[in-house]
């Protein structure tokens, strides 16, 4: 029997192949041919386009990375199935790439996005915008902090296109994303909070299937993968029923009073809100000290052109929960419980 030779067996799909299949895709779509480009002009990957090369730069990133060690929701949980920052952000690429896929958008786009999109927050779930917005004129935001994280901290040179959906990912920001691809990763942060942060709550004892909004349930359907389903699906047909990226409505009302009940009670409530209050005021002590302390701020966070204040801050967001922890116990709590002065010694 005969080998195949190589050239029969296999197919080159190098940069040009691929930008090539991107003309296939939806009209709506964003075509790496058509990127607005990076803040520095680069010669192109043979193999890869410019957004592929954008999503491997953040998977290799360091950034990237301490997400494992960062909280989505619960702080410091006993168990071992409860969502990381990077599972939710790996959750998101997925559901993302879903409806990208579905929608005939590019997927690498979506891919480059969803992987990015959190990397801007700080240790302890969200607690970054209330933890540090007290120390800037216009507030904090993890999206923002993305944004100058890949560009300045650990400097990617991302595309324009990647660049715009982690800074406007939040439903908070306006404008939304430039790009289909963008809304997709908007879509799909929100899809998949909802989803495994009910399920961690229940998994936590914090709720009880009976506790969930009947409303919600009547639309969604049972928490976990039918609600992800039901979810992608009514994106998907309302979409393509209307010629761009939008969740049907009658659904797009049940997240939202999910989401309110998450927040009324989930996030703020009981022993989570206490937690929630002890990592905002060890960020704050955190910030404090470095304030007072500048020459303890690494050089790889000191960006000179920076005031004191946002270097402190980005060092302090780049911290995941365990070296802020441990960090807090060096500097800090020394100071607040320091033992009394025994007799004799200096005061």
């Amino acid at each position: 029997m005969s080998t195949p030779s190589p050239e029969a067996s296999l197919i080159r799909r190098d940069r040009a192949w691929r930008l090539a299949e991107e003309e296939r895709l939806s009209p709506l779509a964003t075509r790496a041919a058509a990127s607005r480009g990076r803040a520095a002009p680069e010669e192109p990957c043979a193999l890869r386009t410019d957004f592929e090369r954008d999503r491997d730069r953040v998977l290799h990133s360091k950034a990237f990375r301490r997400l494992k060690h960062k909280t989505q929701v619960f702080l410091d949980p006993e168990g071992d199935h409860f969502v990381t920052r990077l599972t939710h952000v790996l959750q998101v690429t997925q559901v993302a790439r879903s409806l990208a896929r579905a929608l005939g958008l590019n997927e690498s786009l979506t891919e480059a996005i969803a992987l990015a999109h959190d990397c801007g927050h700080t240790p302890f779930g969200h607690t970054g915008e209330e933890a540090l917005g007290p120390y800037f004129a216009d507030g904090w935001h993890h999206a923002r902090q993305g944004v100058r994280l890949f560009a300045v901290l650990e400097p990617l040179n991302l595309t324009w296109e990647v660049r715009d959906g982690i800074g406007a990912h939040p439903w908070s920001v306006t404008p939304p994303p430039a790009t289909a691809e963008g809304l997709c990763v908007r879509l799909a942060d929100r899809i998949a909070y909802l989803s495994h942060d009910t399920l961690d709550a229940v998994r936590a004892g914090v709720l009880s299937d009976e506790d969930l909004p009947g409303t919600a349930l009547g639309v969604l359907g049972h928490p976990g993968s039918e609600w992800v389903d039901t979810m992608v699906r009514a994106a998907v047909d309302h979409s393509v029923a209307h010629g761009a990226v939008a969740m049907e409505p009658t659904v797009l009302e049940a997240m939202a009073e999910l989401r309110a009940f998450l927040f009324d009670r989930v996030y703020l409530a009981g022993d989570n809100r206490r937690r929630h209050q002890e990592a905002v005021a060890t960020i704050q002590r955190l910030m404090d000290h470095l304030l007072a302390n500048p020459q303890q701020v690494p050089d790889s966070y000191r960006d000179d052109t920076a005031d004191l204040t946002t270097q402190c801050a980005d060092y302090v967001a780049g911290m995941t929960d365990r070296y802020a922890l441990a960090l807090h116990d060096e500097v800090v709590r020394p100071r607040l419980f320091a033992p009394p002065p025994r007799p004799g010694d200096p005061t």
